[in-house]
């Protein structure tokens, strides 16, 4: 996994390769992985910012649950493609922050050819009752550029 970051802290990107567990009987990826791979794409972003998963549940009693996903499906990816996958913050909110994110292919010419879109909000989560709460100071401030 390449991760690739602009210079600014709200656009990130990661390269996934599409592997034979990915595909279903017909040879592409099975439609729920596009939205593995964008998950996925979130979790690094995080990461690249310097916050762990864990790190969140164990020392903030945080977690970012999915709220709503909307995606629309294109073009299919197949075995072994070599897939770029987006994470852009659309919106941030107090307690949520909505993705517009990409799935896109390199084509032969060079060009790149999108094959899947969604936005996906995300909401924070108490780990202690499940109810919504603000985002974490620290990852705000980041966000924020302070």
């Amino acid at each position: 996994m390449c991760k690739q970051i602009t210079d600014n802290d709200n656009d990130f990107s990661i390269k996934i390769r599409v592997y034979y567990e990915d595909t279903d009987s017909g040879g592409v990826v099975y439609y729920a992985n596009y939205l593995k791979f964008m998950e996925r794409s979130r979790t690094e972003w995080l990461r690249s910012l310097g916050f762990e998963q864990d790190q969140l549940i164990n020392e903030l009693q945080t977690i970012f649950a999915v709220r709503s996903a909307q995606a629309e499906y294109y073009r299919p990816a197949k075995f072994n493609d070599l897939l770029q996958v987006t994470a852009t913050i659309k919106e941030m909110k107090r307690s949520n922050i909505t993705f517009q994110q990409q799935v896109t292919r390199k084509k032969q010419d060079g060009s790149t050819e999108l094959l899947v879109e969604g936005t996906i909000k995300i909401v924070s989560v108490n780990t202690i009752n499940f109810k919504p709460k603000k985002i974490p100071d620290q990852l705000m401030e980041h966000l924020n550029g302070h």
